[in-house]
């Protein structure tokens, strides 16, 4: 075929993965004119952000399962809720129960009220801390949904566009005052554990933090760069509030299920139980995919809403990659230390430290009273596969959505850390998974007495699970771990922070670019910018 011979071309792009990133970057593209295809291995659109039956009558977010970092701007310009996504507030943020009785319950008019009961002294200082979050969390916001500055080499057009984008960069971070600049680094540099201990007093408000320094990151909360990783989860809102966690009514399947009508609405085909066998290469440049079925579908670009080593390591000829580039991204991180379980219940816990029935059961349920428990949890798990004494946060979607479970019953979320993605001495997860689950819910009963007898049905994912449905590798939910060698202009690699990667016509969609995981939308609305402004030389709508 000779390069650009349009009769060839079956579609403008093609991309690979119809998880929320790629319906997103599909959306953007197909609403700026281009013919779009994206094909899905899975029978349903949404990647790991489904909703789905789990035991008779009993619906949950499978995988991802809470809302807060799906950035605003994409809910407007894909008018999401236009096609039926309603996300509703928890009624209360965090609750974190302790062994001796204390407790913190935290959200709007609570937290300093709760605090004050466990440390007058980290009232003020609550305040203070996360004003300096916020201060820096809404400047790095402006950095979520635009390229990071790309390293590259010559003096060429592209060094030049890269150097206007550090300029900015830069002007960005200069509003920060110099105090606010030394914070930066330290988020950037430190460990959450040390920062924490630093400013706080109770073990309660350091837990509260520093769960958001561990979450999806397999490693204790006084590891090195743990600090941005408690950033990272600090930029997310809901319904225009800053900081708060909320539920799509129908689970995080609702956001993807807006997002595919939104997509089909401008033109998008959407083609399910099509996995990828192979990115069609052509003189240095992907041309197209090849389904599993051998079906293949030509294309000018190629986006890939997958993790990038599975990608490059899996779905690219090895012989089309320059050797540094293959060498390096087969050393990609990944593995989250994630055990994901949804549980149907008879009926609600009772927590010792707060019984009965009330807001906190809408909160996200923090299950680790102290950064000393969350360490231990971590190196249990370096040493013997999972930790005696796990990390759990536990989330009742039921509480706040009715449409979950049968009337009078409801449904959990368990999200349990740490676990390590491969288990030591050649063990499988699938022979270890009942035993792992079963210490997860034993975990909540010795807060929620009578808990493991309320549950009627589970599902248990361990990180190979979480592999095998879902693709991504090591259970990573991330696509690739948030340390500091694979953050911002190093997502995935230096040199392709600009959502391009190392062949022509290829495109990096997913959530292994800038600006990492969540369910943000981010990576797939900034891949389409550099699709559009390949293909036209701007982004003309919906920027």
């Amino acid at each position: 075929m000779v390069e650009g011979q349009m009769a060839e071309i079956d579609t403008d792009v093609v991309i690979i993965g119809a998880g929320h990133n790629g319906l997103t970057c599909a959306a953007y593209l197909a609403m700026n004119g281009l013919r779009v295809r994206v094909v899905e291995r899975r029978k349903v659109v949404g990647g790991a952000a489904v909703t789905e039956e789990f035991h008779p009558g009993f619906r949950n977010s499978v995988a991802a399962y809470t809302v807060s970092l799906l950035n605003p701007k994409i809910i407007a310009d894909l008018r999401l809720h236009d096609h039926g996504l309603k996300i509703v507030e928890r009624r209360a943020q965090n609750f974190l129960p302790a062994p001796d009785g204390t407790y913190l319950l935290t959200g709007e008019g609570r937290t300093q009220q709760s605090l004050a009961k466990l440390s007058a002294r980290d009232v003020e200082r609550y305040g203070t801390f996360t004003r300096q979050l916020e201060t820096i969390a809404d400047v790095l916001r402006q950095f979520v949904l635009r390229a990071p500055p790309n390293v590259v080499e010559g003096f060429g057009v592209n060094a030049m566009r890269e150097a206007i984008n550090a300029a900015s960069t830069g002007n960005i971070l200069r509003r920060l005052s110099l105090e606010q600049q030394r914070t930066l680094l330290d988020l950037f540099t430190r460990s959450g554990g040390d920062m924490l201990d630093d400013v706080f007093e109770s073990g309660l408000i350091k837990a509260l933090f520093g769960f958001d320094a561990i979450v999806g990151n397999y490693a204790s909360p006084y590891a090195a760069g743990s600090a941005y990783v408690m950033l990272h989860h600090a930029f997310g809102e809901v319904n225009g509030k800053k900081g708060v966690w909320g539920h799509a009514i129908g689970g995080m399947g609702a956001i993807t299920q807006a997002m595919a009508s939104a997509a089909r609405s401008h033109g998008v085909e959407i083609t399910l139980d099509a996995g990828v066998r192979e990115v069609i290469v052509e003189r240095d440049r992907a041309v197209g995919v090849v389904l599993d079925n051998g079906q293949s579908i030509r294309a000018k670009y190629v986006a890939a809403n997958v993790n990038p080593k599975l990608l490059y390591t899996r779905l690219v000829p090895a012989g089309a990659l320059p050797a540094p580039f293959l060498d390096r991204i087969k050393n990609w991180r990944n593995g989250s230390g994630t055990f994901r379980m949804n549980v149907a219940l008879s009926q609600l816990p009772s927590f010792s430290a707060l019984p009965g029935n009330g807001d906190h059961l809408t909160a996200g349920i923090i299950l680790a009273p102290s950064l000393t428990y969350m360490d231990r949890a971590f190196q249990d798990a370096r040493q013997y596969g999972w930790s005696l004494e796990p990390v759990v946060e536990m989330l009742i979607p039921s509480t706040l959505d009715d449409s979950l479970a049968p009337a009078g019953q409801h449904v959990a979320s368990l999200f349990c850390q740490h676990v390590a993605p491969q288990l030591p001495n050649g063990s499988s997860w699938d022979d270890h998974r009942d035993e792992v689950a079963d210490l997860m819910i034993a975990t909540v009963d010795r807060y929620a007495p009578g808990f493991a007898a309320s549950v009627i049905g589970r599902q248990a994912l361990s990180p190979l699970d979480l592999e095998r449905d879902f693709s991504l590798l090591g259970g990573d939910i991330f696509h690739g771990a948030l340390t500091l060698n694979q953050l911002f202009s190093a997502r995935p690699m230096l040199g392709h922070a600009d959502y391009r990667g190392p062949l022509k016509g290829l495109y990096h969609c997913g959530s292994g670019a800038h600006p990492g995981g969540g369910v943000t939308g981010a990576p797939g609305h900034n891949a389409a910018r550099a699709i559009l402004k390949d293909d036209r030389g701007l982004f003309s709508r919906s920027a």
